[in-house]
């Protein structure tokens, strides 16, 4: 009498096996077919045959045998991570990174190029070129690769993914850029606001892996924040939680001008900052990078502009700290990431809340959205390859 295996599974049945096998092969790495048996629960026969069809359409290879075991040697088994790829791309206003990773996350290729000051159409040839050339560099042609994930500034609208309020691109919300790209490519592409892309890198495998409430707050030329909140990004009604360049902080308020760049970014960007430089006597600063080597060589002006900076940043962080009651605040972008002015920020903090949050800069620099689009297409690629969500491997 014939006894239950993988031959009589139904397709149903052979799918719950198939995602079985990748999950603990995702969380384990390099493991046997005697091993995964026995952490799955499933039989010999089923994992035999499940990973003979696996290894035959290429998503396992053998990597090896056991040794230092009583019997004989088993063959080793892990993700062929080569067998799926795909873009991530981080589009600001003076320059596009861009990375294309494999199914395990690692990057196998990745460049950096000026923006086109053209924007609009313009940019979907540049992102077509640049996938081309990113291709060549990693052995590989565009037309192998799964998806893109891009991350853009600007208000994107969740139920269409259109992009709004993106003045340093111009012509990105007077057209559906995923649906153009999209076809350019011939491949589905996911847009992301950049921020909110950040603090799903720093999730994946940054400071926020074991947090499930934190803010990712950019600053630099720009300001903004991507939430997660209980283990998930928060967008809001319309898709611009986290907009903190609109606090009503460092200004007037009712001032119209704000509603381009935002009060507080007014007051706390990088533009901002030299004007404060300035406007305090300091004559020695033409940048940031000038502003900060003024600061260590210990110019009273360039200490004034910081300090006040860090002030205005703490007390945003207070209010975001009594709305969403985060664990952590991450710091990212040019500016965030000088361990000067978060310095500053964690002093002042404990003035102005009774219960300030744990900071940490990024550790992903200006990397942190390029990273966080690599995480949500290896996301993507083992949803609809395998069935299996990153976070249950």
């Amino acid at each position: 009498m014939a006894t239950t295996s993988s031959i009589v599974q139904t397709p149903i049945a052979r799918k719950i096996s198939t995602n079985a096998v990748i999950r603990t092969v995702l969380a384990k790495g390099k493991i046997s077919r005697a091993d995964i048996a026995k952490l799955t629960g499933l039989s010999k026969q089923t994992i035999s045959d499940v990973v003979r069809d696996l290894e035959d359409e290429g998503w396992l290879k053998a990597v090896g045998q056991t040794d230092g075991r009583r019997g004989r040697n088993a063959i080793i088994y892990e993700i062929n991570a080569s067998a799926g790829l795909a873009v991530s791309i981080d589009l600001g206003g003076t320059k596009i990174a861009a990375a294309i990773c494999d199914l395990l996350g690692n990057v196998v290729a990745e460049t950096k190029m000026p923006t086109d000051p053209r924007g609009g159409p313009h940019l979907v040839n540049q992102f077509s070129d640049l996938i081309t050339q990113l291709a060549l560099a990693a052995g590989t042609t565009a037309d192998k690769l799964r998806l893109v994930v891009l991350g853009s500034p600007g208000v994107l609208d969740p139920a269409t993914g259109h992009i709004n309020v993106a003045p340093n691109i111009p012509g990105v919300d007077a057209m559906d850029l995923r649906q153009s790209f999209s076809d350019k490519m011939g491949m589905p592409v996911i847009i992301e606001n950049d921020v909110n892309l950040a603090a799903q890198g720093e999730r994946w495998r940054g400071h926020g892996v074991d947090v499930g409430n934190f803010a990712f707050v950019a600053l630099g030329t720009g300001v903004g924040m991507g939430i997660i909140a209980n283990g998930a990004l928060l967008r809001g009604a319309r898709g611009a939680a986290g907009e903190i360049a609109y606090l009503p902080l460092g200004g007037d308020a009712f001032d119209p001008g704000g509603f381009t760049l935002g009060t507080f970014e007014s007051a706390v960007g990088s533009v901002a900052m030299l004007r404060r430089y300035t406007g305090f006597g300091g004559r020695n600063a033409s940048t940031v990078a000038d502003l900060f080597a003024a600061f260590n060589a210990g110019e009273t002006s360039a200490i004034a502009a910081i300090e006040e900076t860090a002030r205005l940043v703490a007390i945003a962080i207070a209010a975001i700290g009594a709305t969403l009651d985060p664990e952590l605040v991450i710091t990212g972008g040019s500016i965030g990431a000088r361990p000067e002015l978060v310095n500053a920020i964690r002093g002042f903090l404990p003035r102005c809340t009774p219960y300030p949050p744990r900071i940490e800069i990024s550790r992903f620099g200006n990397r942190a959205a390029l990273m966080g689009g690599m995480g949500i297409a290896v996301e993507r690629m083992h949803d609809d390859l395998f069935g299996v969500k990153l976070r249950e491997a």
